[in-house]
C-alpha cells in the first residue's frame, strides 16, 4: 500500500479529509521505523499501515487514522510525545500516548496486577474511546499475522485476545471484530478442534449442497412476494461460535442446531416487524428463541430482532432483522459515533454517545473499591454480559446479564432495596431468590425493614454490582466482630513471646505495616488477612526468631545430602515426633511425608527417590502448620473460647476461616502452628474437652500438590 492508496480509502467516505496531514504522518512514521523488521521479516511500518487501513473500514476521522500510523512511534522509536504534538497536534499526541500505555499493560499477569491494569484500560477508554479502537485494530492485525511469532508468544497473545480483547470488542458492539478475534485465537489455542469443525462443515456441504444459498433464496422469495426491498445475507457460524455452543450444551456437531445465520436489512422499523411476520408465517418459530432488541436495545446501541426458525429440511436457522441504520451500528458498535460519510459525521440516531456509554460502564465498576479479586470478577462479568431485559411493576426496563436473579434485579434498582430484599415475585408468582430471570419477565421485589444481606447471597447473585454491595455490607457488619477476634488473637500471639498487648504496640504495628490505625490492623488480623504471628514478627523480630531456637527450623531433619533443600509435604503436614520419609521432587528438593501418607503408595515403584529422614532431637520451634477442621455450636462467644484454648496451649493461629455456616453450627478451618506431635495432641485434647466443640479432626488431603 502507498500513501496515495491510504488517502484514497479515507476519501471514499470523507472527501474533505486532510490529505496533507495523512501523508505527513505516513512519511514521519516510515522514517521513525526505518530499518525495523517484524517477526515475519517484513518492514515494520507495514503493520501501522495495515492498522490504519482497518480503521478506514470503520470510516473513522483523520486523527484516528493518523494515530494508527504513529501508534508505535513513541514506544519503539526515538520519537517523543512532545515531537508528535509539535508536528501534528496535541490531540494526536494524546491518542498515540494512550495507545502506547495500553500496549505496555500486561493484561494476562498476576491477579492483582491484572486488576490494576484493567483499571488503567478503563481510564484510557474514559478519556478517549478512539484509543481502544486503534488498539483493537492493532490486535486484530497482530492476530492475523500471529504465525510469525514464537509458539509460546502465540499462546500468550491468543489467551489475552480470547479473555480481554474479543469480549471488549463485543461489549463495544463490534461483533464482527469479536468473532474474528475469537476465531483467530481459537486457531492457536485449539487447532485440532477448529479443524475438526471445518471438516464437518465441508462434509455437511458435500452431503446437503449449499444450504446457505438455498435458504437465502427462500427468504428472498417471500420478501419479493410481499414487495419488500431488502438485502439478505447468509453464512455458516464461525468455528469458535460452533465449538462454544457444543461445549455449553454438551452436544456433538451432528446434534447441533442453528449453525447457520441470516440477516435481513430493510428500510424502516415497520418493515422489520412486517418481515418478522412473514418469516414466522413461512417457517415454524422455535419457542424461547425470540429477542426484540429494537424495543429493548442493548447499552452499546445494538438494535435488531432475533428469531430462530425451523427452515428447509427442518434445519434450525437464526434470522436477524434490522434497518440499514441499525445495521451500521451493529457493525461498528460504539465506533459508529465517529463514522464519516461524504465528508461529514454520520447522524445515525442509533449510535451511542461514547461518553455516556463508558460512564455507565466505569460507574458500576468503581463500586469494587480496592478489592482486586472483586474488581476483576466485576469487570469480566461486565465484559461478557449477554443481557436479558426485565420490567419493574411500573413498566420500567431493567437490563441485566444472562443468569441474573431477583436479587441482582433489586440491586440494579438501588443498593438500599437490594439490602432489604426478603422475597420476590416474578410475573405475579412468588419465587426463590436464586431463580434465573428470563427476557420480558416482570419482577416485584418485596422488602422488610431491618433486613440485612446474608453471606449466602454471594452465591445467589450474578452481577458484579450486587456482589460488591453484599460484600461491602458484610464487611461493615463483620468489622466489629473481626476487631474483637483480632484483639484476642494478638493478645495470645504476644503472650507467646512474653509481651503484653497494649494500644501503643498496636498503633506502632499499624504504622510499621502501612495501615490506617489499630482497629484496621485488628480487623485484618481477625479476618485472617494478616496473621497475628506476622504482626509479632514485625514488632519484635528478635524475640520471634529466638523462640525455641534449640532446633534450626530451616534444617530440622537428619538425612539430607549437602545442598539439598527441605520442605514438609502439604498433603500430610508431618510434625516432629511423627515418623517421616523423604521423597525427591525435581525442582522442589526433598519433601518430608508422614510414613502413613496416602501419596507414598503411588511411589512404591520409584525407590530411587526415597530418602531415610528423621526429625532432630530437641525443642522445635512452633512453626509447623497443621490444618484442623473444627465444628462448633452457633452460640455467642464460642469462637473466642476456641481461640483462647489454642492460645492457652502456646500455639499460634496462622489462618482461620469459615468453611460452612448453618443455623445451629459453624464449621471452621483453623491452621495452627505447633512444635511437635505432643504439642498437637495437647491442642486436640483441649478442644475436644470444650462442651461447644462438636468435632475436631486433623485435615490431610492427598490431592494437595507437594
Amino acid at each position: 500500500m502507498t500513501p496515495d492508496d491510504l488517502v484514497a480509502l479515507v476519501r471514499n467516505y470523507n472527501p474533505n479529509c486532510d490529505e496533507d496531514l495523512i501523508r505527513r504522518a505516513w512519511d514521519y512514521g516510515a522514517a521513525m521505523h526505518e530499518g525495523q523488521r517484524r517477526h515475519s521479516g517484513e518492514a515494520y511500518f507495514t503493520h501501522p499501515v495495515a492498522v490504519a487501513a482497518l480503521l478506514t473500514e470503520m470510516r473513522l476521522d483523520d486523527a484516528t487514522i493518523v494515530t494508527a500510523l504513529l501508534h508505535d512511534t513513541i514506544e519503539d522509536t526515538r520519537s517523543t510525545h512532545e515531537e508528535v504534538a509539535q508536528r501534528f497536534s496535541p490531540e494526536i499526541a494524546e491518542l498515540v500516548d494512550g495507545v502506547t500505555k495500553l500496549t505496555n499493560l500486561q493484561l494476562s499477569s498476576s491477579q492483582a496486577k491484572q486488576a490494576e491494569n484493567f483499571r488503567k484500560l478503563l481510564i484510557a477508554m474514559s478519556r478517549d474511546l478512539r484509543v481502544i479502537l486503534v488498539k483493537l485494530a492493532d490486535r486484530l492485525h497482530n492476530m492475523r499475522t500471529i504465525r510469525s511469532m514464537r509458539p509460546e508468544k502465540q499462546g500468550q497473545k491468543a489467551r489475552e485476545t480470547m479473555e480481554i480483547y474479543a469480549p471488549l470488542a463485543g461489549r463495544m458492539g463490534m461483533q464482527w471484530m469479536r468473532e474474528e478475534l475469537e476465531d483467530l485465537a481459537f486457531r492457536v489455542l485449539n487447532p485440532e478442534a477448529r479443524n475438526s469443525i471445518l471438516r464437518r462443515f465441508i462434509s455437511l456441504q458435500r452431503e446437503s449442497g449449499n444450504v446457505v444459498s438455498r435458504i437465502a433464496g427462500d427468504i428472498r422469495l417471500e420478501l419479493d412476494r410481499a414487495q419488500i426491498d431488502a438485502t439478505v445475507y447468509g453464512r455458516a457460524k464461525k468455528p469458535y461460535s460452533v465449538w462454544r455452543k457444543m461445549q455449553e450444551k454438551d452436544l456433538t456437531f451432528s446434534r447441533l442446531s442453528d449453525i447457520y445465520g441470516f440477516r435481513i436489512i430493510v428500510d424502516d422499523v415497520a418493515q422489520c416487524y412486517q418481515v418478522l411476520g412473514l418469516i414466522h408465517q413461512r417457517w415454524r418459530a422455535v419457542p424461547g428463541r425470540f429477542k426484540d432488541h429494537i424495543s429493548q436495545p442493548k447499552q452499546n446501541g445494538y438494535r435488531s430482532i432475533h428469531t430462530t426458525v425451523s427452515g428447509r429440511d427442518g434445519k434450525r436457522v437464526e434470522v436477524q432483522i434490522r434497518t440499514r441504520e441499525m445495521h451500521e451500528v451493529a457493525e461498528a458498535g460504539v465506533a459508529a459515533h465517529w463514522a464519516y460519510k461524504d465528508g461529514a459525521r454520520v447522524e445515525n440516531p442509533f449510535a451511542v454517545d461514547p461518553a455516556k456509554w463508558i460512564s455507565s460502564l466505569t460507574e458500576r465498576l468503581d463500586a469494587a473499591g480496592e478489592d482486586h479479586d472483586e474488581f476483576l470478577e466485576h469487570v469480566k462479568l461486565e465484559m461478557y454480559a449477554d443481557q436479558v431485559f426485565c420490567f419493574t411493576p411500573k413498566g420500567d426496563v431493567v437490563p441485566l446479564p444472562r443468569g441474573a436473579t431477583p436479587l441482582d434485579f433489586a440491586y440494579a434498582i438501588h443498593t438500599r432495596i437490594g439490602h432489604a430484599t426478603v422475597s420476590a415475585k416474578v410475573d405475579g408468582l412468588r419465587v426463590p431468590l436464586w431463580t434465573r430471570l428470563r427476557n420480558g419477565q416482570s419482577v416485584e421485589i418485596i422488602t422488610a425493614e431491618g433486613q440485612r444481606p446474608q453471606a449466602s447471597w454471594i452465591e445467589l447473585v450474578h452481577t458484579g454490582r450486587a456482589k460488591a454491595a453484599i460484600r461491602r455490607s458484610l464487611r461493615e457488619e463483620d468489622r466489629e466482630r473481626f476487631v474483637r477476634l483480632g484483639r484476642e488473637l494478638m493478645r495470645l500471639a504476644l503472650e507467646n513471646v512474653g509481651r503484653r498487648l497494649t494500644d501503643k504496640a498496636l498503633e506502632t504495628a499499624a504504622q510499621m505495616m502501612g495501615l490506617k490505625d489499630a482497629p484496621d490492623l485488628l480487623a485484618r488480623v481477625g479476618s485472617t488477612d494478616i496473621s497475628a504471628r506476622h504482626v509479632v514478627q514485625t514488632l519484635f523480630p528478635d524475640l520471634a526468631a529466638a523462640q525455641g531456637d534449640r532446633v534450626d527450623s530451616a534444617q530440622p531433619v537428619v538425612g539430607l545430602e549437602p545442598g539439598q533443600s527441605f520442605r514438609r509435604a502439604a498433603c500430610c503436614q508431618p510434625v516432629p515426633g511423627e515418623r517421616i520419609v523423604g521423597i525427591t521432587y525435581r525442582g522442589k528438593g526433598v519433601l518430608a511425608h508422614a510414613i502413613d501418607c496416602a501419596v507414598l503408595a503411588g511411589l512404591e515403584d520409584q525407590p530411587e527417590r526415597w530418602i531415610d529422614l528423621r526429625w532432630l532431637d530437641g525443642r522445635h520451634q512452633a512453626v509447623h502448620a497443621v490444618s484442623l477442621e473444627v465444628t462448633i455450636s452457633n452460640n455467642a462467644g464460642v469462637l473466642g473460647r476456641v481461640c483462647s484454648l489454642i492460645g492457652g496451649q502456646g500455639a499460634n493461629i496462622s489462618d482461620l476461616r469459615f468453611s460452612d455456616r448453618k443455623p445451629d453450627y459453624f464449621r471452621i478451618f483453623v491452621e495452627v502452628d505447633v512444635r511437635d506431635a505432643g504439642h498437637l495432641h495437647a491442642i486436640l485434647t483441649a478442644l475436644n474437652a470444650e462442651t461447644d466443640v462438636a468435632e475436631v479432626r486433623r485435615l490431610r488431603d492427598p490431592t494437595r500438590r507437594p
